[in-house]
């Protein structure tokens, strides 16, 4: 969701001309920035400092030669969303336009559809969250290989970047932000497990510090994958908190159960939730190999995604949580993404 952005000019004629020249060039900033983001906050507000960035420039200028400053504000609401469609077999469709699907923000139709297209090739900023608690003793060893091979299957360097955490009572930051395989490989192979599990504060750490203070100067993916059995008994934030979160920063939740028992357990639910509220998905492999399938489901999804840039209709800057519901209209499709918003306070 984007805010409002303040610019500043100096009044008279030849401050007029710059005015306008200067608005222009923000209104291309901005409008390009809408048009070719999925995931936006970051995208504006690094187009938007550029604008403020002249805008103080001028306001210098103004202030030495004695004008009066005249205040423009504008805001710009619009809400992106990546989502994806599949049929009744759960496969990918991938070839299907905005006209075939309907879209509700807090209940009511949109207002307008600025940009619907295919996105399968945006660069993907990702965090692997590695459960080191106790109880996923049992098959450790192999979740770090198979998470090493996913690794060098997505990140494509120069393009993609991840970082590793392993969390127990504490988060852990093994391999901060990279796009260099090797780096991440030795991120996965540093953890050691034993202890408790705080999950919720290592979902919330991992987007407040990792994800919503990263300024990204492209349109970017955000995804974390969660590899724990779902029990949290260490963390000081709550399951609400940790979602609204992830849905603050707008980043994709898939989990990967650690479970092998075969049960349907406590953590099953955890995890569950997680992943629908942000628009991922959770995984319950229960043999081993189908870990490896579970990490190429996800790889396979996130290059197969559709995103939609809309404006809201009776939008008001509250802060206040909106619900967004995107459905196919075709039958026998499923569409998943995310459940919702916080709107921006004015």
């Amino acid at each position: 969701m984007t805010k409002g952005n303040q610019f500043r000019f100096p009044a008279g004629p030849f401050a007029l001309i710059a005015f306008v020249i200067a608005a222009l060039t923000g209104l291309s900033l901005s409008v390009a920035a809408q048009t070719a983001v999925a995931q936006t906050s970051p995208y504006i507000i690094a187009a938007s400092t550029t604008a403020a960035d002249s805008s103080a420039v001028s306001a210098a200028d103004a202030a030495a030669a004695g004008e009066p400053m005249l205040t423009i504000k504008a805001r710009v609401d619009e809400v992106n969303v990546l989502f994806i469609a599949t049929d009744r077999h759960g496969k990918f469709v991938r070839n299907l336009n905005e006209a075939d699907f309907s879209i509700l923000d807090d209940h009511k139709p949109v207002q307008s559809i600025l940009n619907f297209r295919r996105e399968t090739d945006l660069p993907i900023e990702l965090g692997l969250l590695m459960d080191v608690s106790g109880s996923v003793q049992g098959r450790f060893g192999f979740e770090k290989e198979a998470a090493v091979g996913f690794l060098q299957h997505i990140i494509r360097p120069g393009y993609d970047r991840a970082f590793i955490v392993g969390f127990n009572k504490d988060s852990h930051l093994t391999q901060d932000f990279t796009d260099k395989v090797p780096l991440l490989a030795a991120g996965v192979e540093r953890l050691s497990n034993g202890g408790g599990t705080a999950l919720y504060d290592a979902v919330y750490k991992a987007c407040q510090d990792k994800l919503l203070r990263e300024q990204f100067d492209h349109p970017v993916r955000k995804a974390i994958i969660v590899v724990s059995d779902g029990e949290d008994n260490q963390s000081e934030h709550t399951r609400a908190q940790a979602i609204e979160m992830a849905q603050r920063v707008e980043v994709l939740i898939y989990a990967i159960s650690t479970d092998d028992s075969g049960l349907i357990l406590r953590g099953d639910k955890v995890l569950e939730d997680l992943a629908s509220a942000t628009g991922g998905r959770a995984f319950f492999p229960y043999k081993m190999k189908d870990i490896t399938h579970s990490f190429a489901s996800i790889e396979d999804e996130l290059r197969s995604q559709y995103a939609v840039s809309y404006k809201p209709s009776d939008f008001d800057a509250d802060g206040r949580y909106r619900s967004i519901e995107i459905t196919a209209l075709k039958k026998d499709l499923q569409v998943r993404a995310r459940r919702g918003y916080y709107a921006p306070k004015q």
